[in-house]
């Protein structure tokens, strides 16, 4: 046994270094010594890295360890022979060429070891020339079994890999027959479109196509088929599946086929040949972001209408088509009455949603060829194609305002609008883009000038209207500067004793070359500009200095009355500026009564709710102007500190027995009567008027009777006017 050892171990010292043989590696296994070791040296002559082991046992051993190109094996050994180990060989799958070397030659040892998978099998004693040349042959053989076996692990990691890249790819692989059927599809289909692979082979490629691109889908196919191999490119739509069969929506992709040349691929499975290779990448995403971006280019994304520019493409689409149709066109300019109020009252956010009301509204007035945009803040303009004349396209104007009289329903808010018109029609109002959607605006102002909702037609006249408002805007700056506008004062008459209860304090401007104007005319302008803020604070502090004067006269009581803007209200600085200005002028705070337009009662913004408190808390009294024309809920009134509800004078200048002005007025009285107010009546210009008024229990009236405004002095001179109407309280007039 030692003797065995001692030889192996001799052995594995002198296969150091040619281990890497070319030649081939090869481990004798026999239990004579002397005929191995002579074995041995003979296979080293021929430059073979040879190991030496003696017995079954130890081979087996060997070969779990190492790998060798050719085992020759003796099959008579003690404990483990030769049988037993090609058996281990033939179970462990040993990547080995088996020579028997035995002097066993019967025919039953000779077939049991090639049953057991010996390679060949050579008979004791050898001839040295016919083992070298078999141990040759078989080395040759394993090196092609070596290198076919490499090819085909290399082939299937290859074929494995590029199935991996294919069922994996983004894209979905597929290729087309000659007839342009599926013969083979990736699994990207399944995932992407919801189809299954096997559902689609033998389909033609239009299965999947949508409908609007059938006709496109095979021209495409038909000009790849018949072209050389150069590459094709299209986008279309494919119909995705649900998990209902019967349920399909339009997924868009990017198209690529190229013709397989001949000798690139061969037989399809089904036996056609393979004609297109192509791909289909999903480009849905990128399609509907482009759709987006050119909808925001030219959509306003509020509302979803045209914007601007894409107004004035279709404008000057259709007056090409008129020009050479002889036809007319009309542009409407469309600006939203009190919009501002209620976007400053209610909040952007409230302004927002009724802007998107109104476009609704507005566009269920149009035809479907008409194109309706949101020219920018509260202002539309609308293009009327081919109309027949001018009242055409008043009466869609008129419509339009009928549509949007309806109050609007909002986040508990209910809203009242109305909208100022302008109608410029082609050709007789400009002949071009500019030109009509410039008179379009021009008449729009001139509506909204007169201070009601309306609609008119453009005329030439209205040119000088524009540049006189412009000219205004101007020169109101100017004023403020030079301290032009003037204040006017109108008294405020208590009813139960005729005697001066308080003044208003009322702006006017007497311009140099317009004459005197009214407060309709610039105000409006003013608050569109913003310099109705500095024009409320002159106002507020002149006002205060010129009664508080009064006051160190001897006239301690009179009240005054100052209207303030909404744009005024809105400012953080609001309050702070009010009880600076009272400081200042070292004027009363309950003396001093603020006017707050009807539209602050939509809002229940708590900051505004919070400055109204601050005022009335520091003695300040906060009236309602022109209340009832606001169409406010009057559930607002509550939340608000309010003193006094002013009757509008439209109410006031219809009154007779039986109007139904009288109701309202005698409504809004009891009203404010339960709600512990006190009542201003304005417009008083008949006895009548104040009798009626004093018999309700109205408590101040304002009006002609008792003077137009003027200057405070000649305001003091005419009173007290209980001379003039002792005695007549009653009669009429």
């Amino acid at each position: 046994m030692s003797a065995v050892l001692k030889s192996e171990q001799g052995h594995s010292d002198q296969v150091v270094g040619v281990e890497k043989s070319q030649a081939g590696r090869i481990l004798v296994v026999d239990d004579d010594q002397r005929l191995a070791e002579s074995l041995r040296e003979l296979l080293i002559l021929r430059h073979y890295a040879v190991d030496l082991v003696f017995g079954g046992q130890a081979a087996i051993s060997r070969l779990r360890s190492s790998t060798y190109d050719i085992v020759l094996l003796d099959l008579a050994m003690p404990d483990v022979d030769g049988h037993q180990v090609l058996q281990f060989i033939q179970e462990s799958k040993v990547n080995a060429l088996v020579i028997v070397v035995s002097g066993e030659s019967a025919v039953d040892h000779v077939s049991r070891a090639l049953r057991r998978g010996a390679h060949d099998y050579i008979k004791k004693p050898y001839v040295a020339d016919e083992l070298m040349t078999t141990v040759s042959n078989a080395i040759r053989k394993k090196r092609l079994e070596d290198s076919h076996d490499e090819m085909q692990r290399r082939m299937k990691k290859s074929e494995r890999l590029h199935r991996f890249l294919v069922n994996n790819s983004p894209d979905i692989i597929f290729i087309l027959d000659q007839d342009g059927r599926f013969s083979f599809i990736n699994s990207k289909v399944e995932s992407v479109l919801g189809y299954r692979r096997s559902d689609l082979l033998g389909e033609h490629i239009t299965h999947i196509v949508d409908t609007e691109d059938q006709e496109k889908a095979r021209y495409f196919f038909e000009r790849t088929h018949s072209a050389s191999s150069s590459e094709r490119t299209i986008n279309m739509a494919l119909n995705s599946q649900s998990g209902n069969a019967s349920e399909t929506r339009k997924r868009h992709f990017e198209l690529t086929m190229s013709k397989i040349d001949v000798g690139d691929v061969l037989e399809a499975e089904a036996g056609n040949r393979y004609e297109i290779y192509g791909t289909a990448r999903d480009i849905s995403d990128q399609i509907e972001a482009e759709e987006f971006i050119n909808f925001q280019a030219y959509h306003d994304i509020l509302t979803r209408l045209p914007n601007r520019s894409l107004f004035k493409d279709r404008l000057s689409v259709a007056i090409t088509h008129a020009q050479r149709s002889q036809e007319k066109l009309a542009v409407m300019f469309i600006d939203l009455d009190r919009f501002k109020v209620i976007n400053d009252s209610l909040g952007h956010t409230m302004g927002d949603r009724l802007l998107q009301s109104v476009s609704q509204r507005l566009l269920s007035c149009v035809r479907k060829g008409d194109t309706l945009s949101r020219f920018g803040g509260d202002e539309f303009t609308l293009l009327l194609p081919n109309i027949k004349n001018e009242s055409t396209a008043l009466q869609v104007a008129e419509k339009m305002l009928e549509s949007i009289k309806t109050p609007f329903e909002i986040a508990g808010h209910e809203i009242y609008i109305g909208a100022s018109i302008g109608i410029a029609v082609y050709p007789d109002a400009g002949e071009d883009i500019e030109a009509l959607i410039k008179n379009a605006d021009i008449a729009m102002y001139r509506i909204k000038s007169s201070g009601k909702n309306g609609s008119i037609l453009f005329n030439a006249e209205m040119n000088g209207s524009v540049t006189r408002r412009h000219s205004l805007e101007q020169d109101l700056r100017k004023a403020l500067q030079n301290n032009e506008l003037e204040i006017c004062y109108q008294p405020l008459v208590d009813t139960l004793n005729t005697n001066l209860y308080g003044v208003e304090a009322l702006i006017r401007w007497n311009h140099p070359r317009y004459g005197r104007l009214s407060p309709a005319e610039f105000i409006p302008i003013a608050e569109d500009s913003r310099l109705i803020v500095e024009i409320d604070r002159q106002t507020m502090r002149e006002a205060c200095l010129h009664v508080g004067a009064l006051h160190q006269k001897g006239h301690p009581e009179l009240s005054l009355s100052i209207n303030l803007s909404p744009v005024m209200v809105e400012r953080d600085d609001f309050v702070q500026h009010i009880f600076d200005t009272l400081q200042a002028t070292a004027f009363p705070p309950s003396k001093l009564q603020l006017e707050i337009t009807e539209g602050l009662l939509l809002n229940d913004r708590r900051d505004i709710v919070d400055k109204l408190l601050q005022l009335t808390n520091s003695g300040i009294n906060l009236a309602i102007d022109d209340f009832g024309t606001g169409f406010s809920s009057l559930s607002y009134l509550h939340k608000f500190p309010i003193n006094t509800l002013k009757i509008d004078r439209s109410f006031v200048q219809k009154l007779h027995s039986e109007s139904e002005e009288a109701c309202i007025v005698s409504a809004i009285v009891s009203m404010a009567q339960g709600l512990k107010m006190n009542i201003v009546a304005e417009g008083v210009e008949h006895m009548f008027q104040f009798n009626y008024l004093r018999s309700l229990g109205c408590n101040i009236v304002q009006g002609y009777l008792f003077g137009e405004a003027t200057t405070l002095s000649d305001v003091m001179v005419r009173y007290p006017y209980s001379q003039r109407l002792t005695g007549s309280v009653t009669s009429a007039d």
